[in-house]
Protein backbone atom coordinates (compact mmCIF):
# COMPACT_ATOMS: atom_id res chain seq x y z
CA UNK A 1 0.00 0.00 0.00
CA UNK A 2 2.82 2.38 0.87
CA UNK A 3 4.53 1.52 -2.39
CA UNK A 4 1.35 2.52 -4.37
CA UNK A 5 1.22 5.94 -2.61
CA UNK A 6 4.87 6.69 -3.39
CA UNK A 7 4.40 5.83 -7.05
CA UNK A 8 1.33 8.09 -7.35
CA UNK A 9 3.23 11.01 -5.76
CA UNK A 10 6.15 10.70 -8.15
CA UNK A 11 3.79 10.67 -11.10
CA UNK A 12 2.15 13.94 -9.99
CA UNK A 13 5.54 15.67 -9.53
CA UNK A 14 6.61 14.64 -13.04
CA UNK A 15 3.57 16.09 -14.59
CA UNK A 16 3.94 19.35 -12.72
CA UNK A 17 7.46 19.63 -13.75
CA UNK A 18 6.72 19.62 -17.39
CA UNK A 19 4.67 22.84 -17.05
CA UNK A 20 1.58 21.42 -18.75
CA UNK A 21 -1.83 21.70 -17.21
CA UNK A 22 -3.83 18.50 -17.16
CA UNK A 23 -7.70 18.45 -17.47
CA UNK A 24 -9.90 15.52 -16.69
CA UNK A 25 -12.27 14.89 -19.63
CA UNK A 26 -15.41 12.77 -19.32
CA UNK A 27 -16.15 11.04 -22.68
CA UNK A 28 -19.65 11.48 -24.23
CA UNK A 29 -21.55 9.88 -27.17
CA UNK A 30 -20.81 11.17 -30.64
CA UNK A 31 -23.46 13.71 -31.66
CA UNK A 32 -25.93 12.68 -34.39
CA UNK A 33 -25.87 14.78 -37.55
CA UNK A 34 -29.11 16.69 -38.14
CA UNK A 35 -30.12 16.65 -41.86
CA UNK A 36 -30.69 20.08 -43.37
CA UNK A 37 -33.68 20.35 -45.72
CA UNK A 38 -32.87 22.07 -48.97
CA UNK A 39 -35.78 23.89 -50.49
CA UNK A 40 -36.30 23.26 -54.19
CA UNK A 41 -38.10 25.95 -56.15
CA UNK A 42 -41.47 24.82 -57.54
CA UNK A 43 -41.42 24.21 -61.27
CA UNK A 44 -43.14 26.78 -63.44
CA UNK A 45 -45.91 25.23 -65.56
CA UNK A 46 -45.64 25.93 -69.25
CA UNK A 47 -48.97 26.70 -70.87
CA UNK A 48 -48.05 24.28 -73.68
CA UNK A 49 -46.95 21.51 -71.39
CA UNK A 50 -48.83 18.23 -71.57
CA UNK A 51 -50.01 17.07 -68.14
CA UNK A 52 -48.50 13.83 -67.01
CA UNK A 53 -50.68 11.27 -65.23
CA UNK A 54 -48.97 10.14 -62.07
CA UNK A 55 -48.21 6.42 -62.00
CA UNK A 56 -50.73 4.22 -60.26
CA UNK A 57 -49.42 2.77 -57.07
CA UNK A 58 -49.53 -1.03 -56.94
CA UNK A 59 -52.24 -2.35 -54.65
CA UNK A 60 -51.28 -3.26 -51.16
CA UNK A 61 -51.05 -6.98 -50.60
CA UNK A 62 -52.02 -8.30 -47.20
CA UNK A 63 -49.08 -9.82 -45.42
CA UNK A 64 -50.88 -11.09 -42.40
CA UNK A 65 -52.11 -9.30 -39.34
CA UNK A 66 -55.47 -7.61 -38.93
CA UNK A 67 -57.53 -6.97 -42.08
CA UNK A 68 -58.51 -3.39 -42.86
CA UNK A 69 -62.11 -2.49 -42.02
CA UNK A 70 -64.22 -1.35 -45.06
CA UNK A 71 -65.42 2.22 -44.97
CA UNK A 72 -69.11 1.16 -44.96
CA UNK A 73 -68.78 -1.77 -42.61
CA UNK A 74 -68.21 -5.44 -43.15
CA UNK A 75 -69.55 -7.03 -46.33
CA UNK A 76 -72.65 -9.17 -45.91
CA UNK A 77 -72.04 -12.86 -46.20
CA UNK A 78 -74.06 -14.73 -48.84
CA UNK A 79 -76.99 -16.50 -47.19
CA UNK A 80 -77.05 -20.24 -47.70
CA UNK A 81 -80.59 -21.57 -48.12
CA UNK A 82 -81.19 -24.69 -46.12
CA UNK A 83 -83.99 -27.06 -47.15
CA UNK A 84 -87.04 -26.95 -44.94
CA UNK A 85 -87.62 -30.25 -43.24
CA UNK A 86 -91.29 -31.11 -42.70
CA UNK A 87 -91.90 -33.01 -39.56
CA UNK A 88 -93.70 -36.30 -40.02
CA UNK A 89 -96.59 -36.34 -37.52
CA UNK A 90 -96.20 -40.10 -37.19
CA UNK A 91 -92.55 -39.61 -36.27
CA UNK A 92 -93.58 -37.17 -33.56
CA UNK A 93 -96.46 -39.34 -32.42
CA UNK A 94 -96.41 -42.96 -33.58
CA UNK A 95 -99.94 -43.40 -32.19
CA UNK A 96 -101.44 -40.56 -34.29
CA UNK A 97 -104.46 -41.59 -36.44
CA UNK A 98 -103.59 -42.67 -39.95
CA UNK A 99 -105.41 -43.97 -43.04
CA UNK A 100 -104.21 -47.32 -44.32
CA UNK A 101 -106.34 -47.26 -47.52
CA UNK A 102 -109.52 -45.73 -49.00
CA UNK A 103 -110.86 -47.27 -52.23
CA UNK A 104 -113.96 -48.55 -54.05
CA UNK A 105 -115.10 -51.86 -55.49
CA UNK A 106 -115.27 -50.57 -59.10
CA UNK A 107 -113.01 -48.64 -61.43
CA UNK A 108 -116.12 -46.85 -62.77
CA UNK A 109 -119.81 -46.91 -61.94
CA UNK A 110 -122.86 -46.32 -64.13
CA UNK A 111 -125.12 -43.43 -63.06
CA UNK A 112 -128.00 -44.88 -61.04
CA UNK A 113 -125.87 -47.81 -59.83
CA UNK A 114 -124.33 -48.55 -56.43
CA UNK A 115 -120.67 -48.01 -55.57
CA UNK A 116 -119.19 -49.57 -52.41
CA UNK A 117 -116.44 -47.76 -50.52
CA UNK A 118 -113.79 -49.61 -48.48
CA UNK A 119 -111.37 -48.12 -45.94
CA UNK A 120 -109.06 -49.01 -43.08
CA UNK A 121 -107.48 -46.74 -40.46
CA UNK A 122 -105.16 -47.07 -37.48
CA UNK A 123 -105.13 -45.23 -34.18
CA UNK A 124 -108.69 -43.86 -34.62
CA UNK A 125 -111.86 -44.57 -32.65
CA UNK A 126 -114.17 -43.43 -35.48
CA UNK A 127 -114.16 -41.83 -38.91
CA UNK A 128 -116.20 -39.55 -41.16
CA UNK A 129 -116.92 -39.82 -44.90
CA UNK A 130 -118.20 -36.88 -46.94
CA UNK A 131 -119.50 -36.91 -50.49
CA UNK A 132 -118.39 -33.79 -52.36
CA UNK A 133 -120.60 -31.81 -54.71
CA UNK A 134 -118.36 -29.61 -56.93
CA UNK A 135 -115.77 -29.46 -54.16
CA UNK A 136 -118.29 -28.72 -51.37
CA UNK A 137 -118.84 -31.28 -48.61
CA UNK A 138 -122.41 -32.45 -48.98
CA UNK A 139 -123.63 -35.80 -47.64
CA UNK A 140 -122.02 -37.12 -44.43
CA UNK A 141 -121.63 -40.59 -42.91
CA UNK A 142 -120.27 -41.29 -39.41
CA UNK A 143 -118.56 -44.66 -39.80
CA UNK A 144 -116.33 -47.13 -37.97
CA UNK A 145 -112.53 -46.83 -38.28
CA UNK A 146 -112.61 -49.87 -40.62
CA UNK A 147 -115.41 -51.00 -42.88
CA UNK A 148 -117.33 -50.55 -46.13
CA UNK A 149 -120.24 -48.37 -47.25
CA UNK A 150 -122.66 -48.76 -50.22
CA UNK A 151 -123.52 -45.46 -51.92
CA UNK A 152 -126.48 -45.13 -54.28
CA UNK A 153 -125.75 -42.88 -57.26
CA UNK A 154 -128.25 -40.77 -59.21
CA UNK A 155 -129.28 -41.35 -62.81
CA UNK A 156 -128.36 -37.72 -63.45
CA UNK A 157 -124.84 -37.97 -62.00
CA UNK A 158 -122.08 -37.25 -64.51
CA UNK A 159 -118.32 -36.95 -64.51
CA UNK A 160 -116.93 -38.35 -61.25
CA UNK A 161 -118.05 -39.08 -57.71
CA UNK A 162 -115.85 -37.42 -55.06
CA UNK A 163 -115.50 -38.65 -51.46
CA UNK A 164 -113.22 -37.69 -48.57
CA UNK A 165 -112.38 -39.88 -45.53
CA UNK A 166 -111.36 -38.08 -42.31
CA UNK A 167 -109.78 -39.51 -39.14
CA UNK A 168 -108.53 -36.95 -36.64
CA UNK A 169 -106.63 -34.34 -38.63
CA UNK A 170 -105.84 -36.73 -41.49
CA UNK A 171 -107.98 -36.93 -44.63
CA UNK A 172 -107.85 -38.70 -47.98
CA UNK A 173 -109.89 -38.08 -51.16
CA UNK A 174 -111.29 -40.74 -53.46
CA UNK A 175 -112.56 -40.14 -57.02
CA UNK A 176 -114.77 -42.70 -58.73
CA UNK A 177 -115.35 -42.10 -62.48
CA UNK A 178 -118.89 -42.37 -63.77
CA UNK A 179 -119.51 -44.31 -66.95
CA UNK A 180 -121.39 -42.47 -69.68
CA UNK A 181 -124.78 -44.23 -70.06
CA UNK A 182 -125.99 -42.35 -73.15
CA UNK A 183 -124.63 -41.76 -76.63
CA UNK A 184 -124.81 -38.66 -78.78
CA UNK A 185 -127.18 -38.34 -81.75
CA UNK A 186 -124.33 -37.17 -84.04
CA UNK A 187 -120.71 -37.90 -84.91
CA UNK A 188 -118.03 -37.08 -84.05
CA UNK A 189 -119.34 -36.80 -80.49
CA UNK A 190 -118.14 -34.24 -77.92
CA UNK A 191 -115.79 -35.35 -75.15
CA UNK A 192 -118.41 -34.51 -72.52
CA UNK A 193 -121.03 -37.05 -71.49
CA UNK A 194 -124.62 -36.02 -72.33
CA UNK A 195 -126.85 -35.27 -69.38
CA UNK A 196 -129.72 -37.20 -70.96
CA UNK A 197 -130.56 -39.29 -74.00
CA UNK A 198 -131.22 -37.45 -77.25
CA UNK A 199 -134.83 -36.25 -77.55
CA UNK A 200 -136.58 -36.26 -80.86
CA UNK A 201 -138.54 -33.06 -81.42
CA UNK A 202 -140.16 -30.80 -83.99
CA UNK A 203 -137.89 -27.95 -85.03
CA UNK A 204 -138.59 -24.75 -86.98
CA UNK A 205 -135.53 -22.97 -88.38
CA UNK A 206 -135.16 -19.85 -90.53
CA UNK A 207 -131.98 -18.13 -91.80
CA UNK A 208 -131.77 -14.32 -91.51
CA UNK A 209 -129.47 -11.66 -92.88
CA UNK A 210 -127.34 -11.69 -89.73
CA UNK A 211 -128.06 -15.04 -88.04
CA UNK A 212 -130.91 -17.48 -87.67
CA UNK A 213 -133.90 -18.37 -85.49
CA UNK A 214 -134.66 -21.87 -84.19
CA UNK A 215 -137.78 -23.11 -82.41
CA UNK A 216 -137.41 -26.34 -80.36
CA UNK A 217 -140.75 -27.82 -79.37
CA UNK A 218 -139.52 -29.95 -76.41
CA UNK A 219 -137.77 -26.88 -74.97
CA UNK A 220 -140.81 -24.60 -75.61
CA UNK A 221 -138.30 -21.94 -76.63
CA UNK A 222 -137.21 -19.87 -79.62
CA UNK A 223 -133.46 -19.32 -79.93
CA UNK A 224 -132.18 -16.23 -81.75
CA UNK A 225 -128.60 -16.82 -82.96
CA UNK A 226 -126.71 -13.66 -83.99
CA UNK A 227 -123.76 -13.27 -86.35
CA UNK A 228 -123.05 -9.58 -85.66
CA UNK A 229 -120.21 -10.15 -83.18
CA UNK A 230 -121.99 -8.50 -80.25
CA UNK A 231 -122.92 -10.03 -76.89
CA UNK A 232 -124.89 -12.01 -76.10
CA UNK A 233 -124.24 -14.27 -79.07
CA UNK A 234 -127.66 -15.91 -78.68
CA UNK A 235 -130.91 -15.42 -76.79
CA UNK A 236 -133.47 -17.88 -75.44
CA UNK A 237 -137.03 -16.54 -75.66
CA UNK A 238 -139.97 -18.40 -74.16
CA UNK A 239 -142.56 -19.49 -76.73
CA UNK A 240 -145.79 -17.58 -76.00
CA UNK A 241 -147.33 -17.73 -79.43
CA UNK A 242 -151.05 -18.64 -79.47
CA UNK A 243 -152.44 -19.18 -82.98
CA UNK A 244 -155.98 -18.53 -81.70
CA UNK A 245 -155.25 -14.92 -80.81
CA UNK A 246 -151.96 -13.99 -82.54
CA UNK A 247 -151.85 -13.30 -86.28
CA UNK A 248 -149.67 -15.36 -88.59
CA UNK A 249 -148.00 -12.25 -90.05
CA UNK A 250 -148.23 -8.46 -89.80
CA UNK A 251 -148.77 -6.23 -92.86
CA UNK A 252 -147.24 -3.27 -91.01
CA UNK A 253 -143.83 -4.95 -91.45
CA UNK A 254 -143.38 -4.97 -95.26
CA UNK A 255 -140.17 -6.46 -96.63
CA UNK A 256 -138.46 -5.85 -99.97
CA UNK A 257 -138.44 -8.51 -102.67
CA UNK A 258 -136.04 -11.38 -102.05
CA UNK A 259 -136.54 -11.26 -98.27
CA UNK A 260 -139.11 -12.81 -95.98
CA UNK A 261 -141.08 -11.73 -92.94
CA UNK A 262 -140.94 -14.51 -90.32
CA UNK A 263 -144.32 -16.10 -89.61
CA UNK A 264 -146.22 -17.52 -86.65
CA UNK A 265 -143.94 -18.40 -83.67
CA UNK A 266 -140.76 -16.98 -85.13
CA UNK A 267 -142.60 -13.90 -86.41
CA UNK A 268 -144.23 -13.30 -83.03
CA UNK A 269 -140.80 -13.02 -81.37
CA UNK A 270 -139.21 -11.12 -84.29
CA UNK A 271 -141.95 -8.46 -84.41
CA UNK A 272 -142.24 -8.17 -80.63
CA UNK A 273 -138.54 -7.58 -79.88
CA UNK A 274 -136.69 -4.61 -81.36
CA UNK A 275 -133.34 -6.09 -80.20
CA UNK A 276 -133.98 -9.39 -81.99
CA UNK A 277 -135.32 -7.76 -85.17
CA UNK A 278 -132.56 -5.14 -85.44
CA UNK A 279 -129.75 -7.63 -84.84
CA UNK A 280 -131.07 -10.38 -87.15
CA UNK A 281 -132.35 -8.26 -90.01
CA UNK A 282 -134.82 -9.72 -92.51
CA UNK A 283 -135.46 -13.36 -93.27
CA UNK A 284 -133.09 -14.59 -96.00
CA UNK A 285 -135.15 -17.76 -96.71
CA UNK A 286 -138.54 -19.12 -95.66
CA UNK A 287 -138.71 -21.18 -92.48
CA UNK A 288 -138.04 -24.96 -92.49
CA UNK A 289 -140.09 -27.37 -90.36
CA UNK A 290 -138.57 -30.80 -89.68
CA UNK A 291 -138.07 -33.49 -87.05
CA UNK A 292 -134.68 -33.37 -85.35
CA UNK A 293 -132.96 -33.98 -82.04
CA UNK A 294 -131.87 -31.95 -79.04
CA UNK A 295 -129.39 -32.99 -76.37
CA UNK A 296 -127.46 -31.31 -73.56
CA UNK A 297 -124.20 -31.62 -71.60
CA UNK A 298 -123.14 -30.00 -68.37
CA UNK A 299 -119.87 -28.40 -67.25
CA UNK A 300 -118.35 -29.21 -63.82
CA UNK A 301 -119.73 -25.85 -62.65
CA UNK A 302 -123.27 -26.84 -63.67
CA UNK A 303 -123.59 -24.70 -66.84
CA UNK A 304 -125.46 -26.30 -69.72
CA UNK A 305 -124.50 -26.62 -73.38
CA UNK A 306 -127.27 -27.26 -75.91
CA UNK A 307 -127.01 -29.28 -79.16
CA UNK A 308 -129.76 -28.86 -81.76
CA UNK A 309 -130.24 -30.45 -85.19
CA UNK A 310 -130.12 -28.02 -88.11
CA UNK A 311 -132.21 -28.25 -91.27
CA UNK A 312 -129.14 -28.87 -93.46
CA UNK A 313 -127.95 -31.86 -91.38
CA UNK A 314 -125.46 -29.89 -89.28
CA UNK A 315 -125.57 -29.57 -85.50
CA UNK A 316 -125.81 -26.23 -83.71
CA UNK A 317 -123.88 -25.95 -80.44
CA UNK A 318 -125.07 -23.22 -78.05
CA UNK A 319 -122.47 -22.60 -75.36
CA UNK A 320 -123.54 -21.66 -71.80
CA UNK A 321 -124.88 -18.23 -70.93
CA UNK A 322 -125.29 -16.98 -74.49
CA UNK A 323 -121.50 -16.65 -74.75
CA UNK A 324 -121.20 -18.19 -78.23
CA UNK A 325 -122.72 -20.57 -80.73
CA UNK A 326 -121.22 -22.53 -83.60
CA UNK A 327 -121.81 -25.26 -86.18
CA UNK A 328 -119.84 -28.30 -85.01
CA UNK A 329 -120.50 -30.75 -87.85
CA UNK A 330 -120.51 -30.14 -91.58
CA UNK A 331 -123.80 -30.36 -93.47
CA UNK A 332 -124.40 -33.84 -94.93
Amino acid sequence: MRLRLITFALLMIALTGCGASAQFIVPTDRPTATPTRTLTPAPTLDSDATPTIPPTQPPMTATGGPSPTPLFGAALATAIMQPTVTEDPLALNPNAPRIEFFTSDAVAVAPGGVVRLYWSTRGAADAIIYQLDRGVRNQLWNVEPDGNLPVQTSRNDRGTLEFVLIVGTVEQTLSVPLACPDGWFFNPPPEACPTRPAQQTRIIEQPFQVGRMVYVETEASIFALFNDGFAPAWLNVEDRYNPAIHPESEPNFPVPPGFYQPLRRLGFVWRGSDAVRNRLGLGAQPEFVFDGFVQTSQTPEGAQTLYISSSDGAVLQLLPGGSAWQIITSPS
